[in-house]
């Protein structure tokens, strides 16, 4: 028990200095991993029949895709392609509480592949940045 306590709080920590350090983008696919990860202990606690811990597991995966992912939209830059993503989060949102309610593994799966999509596009982008970050200056001659 101890030992676990231990693995987890150092897990924690980790968790936490990365996101001290990283990138606003980073922060990004870090939260789409979050919520695919409580999405997974979901699906895990729905086949075990522990019902508090699936529906804590769902709360989480909403919390973050409704404190986290739909708040951090910007509007103003992002136009139509925002928009598209805030009714995109509603969506998933909507769909894991009927998942909830329902306990509905297909549901469940379902949101994991729409966050697994958007995540996948989300990490080409970061890695675009990065390496024009990376590029070296033009110099002039």
């Amino acid at each position: 028990m101890f030992a676990r306590a231990s693995a987890n709080a150092y897990a924690q920590v980790g968790v936490q200095t990365g996101a001290m350090s990283a990138s606003p983008q980073k922060l990004i696919t870090m939260l789409y991993d979050g919520a695919r990860s409580a999405i997974a202990k979901a699906k895990f606690n729905l086949e075990a029949g522990d019902v508090p811990a699936r529906g804590n597991a769902i709360s989480k995966a909403i919390d973050i895709i409704d404190n986290g992912l739909r708040a951090v939209l910007d509007h103003e830059a992002g136009g139509e392609i925002s928009a598209n993503l805030e009714s995109l989060y509603e969506y998933m949102v909507r769909r894991l509480m009927l998942a909830n309610l329902r306990s509905d593994a297909a549901l469940l799966a379902e949101v994991d592949t729409l966050l697994e999509s958007l995540a996948s596009a989300w990490a080409q982008i970061d890695d675009t940045a990065a390496a024009a970050d990376q590029q070296p200056a033009l110099q002039d001659n």
